[in-house]
């Protein structure tokens, strides 16, 4: 995929992705509690979920994902609504980066191989690191490492090799010794 650093091109490709491209730009975080059971930090967002807004006038609110709208990069959460001049009372679409999902819709046995596969990929990551303290330990117990390069290097040291002027005259001189 070509990285694109203009931004029209980046709001061209944006609204003229597929649907399989705009699924990934769903992507929301998950609350602590789910991170830590689930071992995911963000999935996207499918109706059912139940989201709290993060940002904007109606921040902190929960509610249902009523509608997702793939075509306007927006979604729709029960609750959330706001009158016309009439008394009618419309949905308030948010963008799915300005919220955080609360509690999962599992209905779907892909999204539970998703979670699964996540999962195991945090897990397996985790023990990788060793703490701070073992590093410092273990540099202050490392001996500082000889090749046998070094070694022979300092026991003889190299001739230098002779410049190519000075080469071709000792080898006319070995001729010239040669001949006599």
């Amino acid at each position: 995929m070509v990285v694109v650093t203009k931004p029209g091109l980046q709001r061209k490709r944006l609204f003229q992705a597929p649907l399989n491209q705009r699924y990934k730009h769903f992507g929301a975080p998950l609350s602590a509690e789910l991170k830590k059971s689930r071992g995911a930090n963000s999935l996207p967002i499918r109706m059912g979920d139940t989201v709290r807004i993060m940002r904007g006038d109606r921040k902190g609110i929960e509610g249902k994902v009523s509608k997702v709208d793939r075509k306007s990069y927006r979604i729709s959460v029960e609750g959330v609504t706001r009158e016309k001049v009439d008394g009618t009372a419309i949905p308030v679409l948010i963008h799915p980066s300005k919220v955080m999902i609360v509690n999962l819709n599992l209905d779907d046995k892909w999204r539970r191989e998703i979670l699964n596969r996540k999962g195991k990929k945090q897990k397996a990551e985790a023990p990788k690191k060793p703490k701070a303290k073992e590093k410092a330990k273990k540099k202050k117990e490392k001996k500082p490492k000889t090749s046998k390069k070094t070694a022979e290097m300092k026991e003889e040291p190299e001739k230098k090799k002779p410049r190519r002027r000075a080469a071709k005259k000792a080898k006319t001189e070995e001729k010239e010794t040669e001949e006599e």
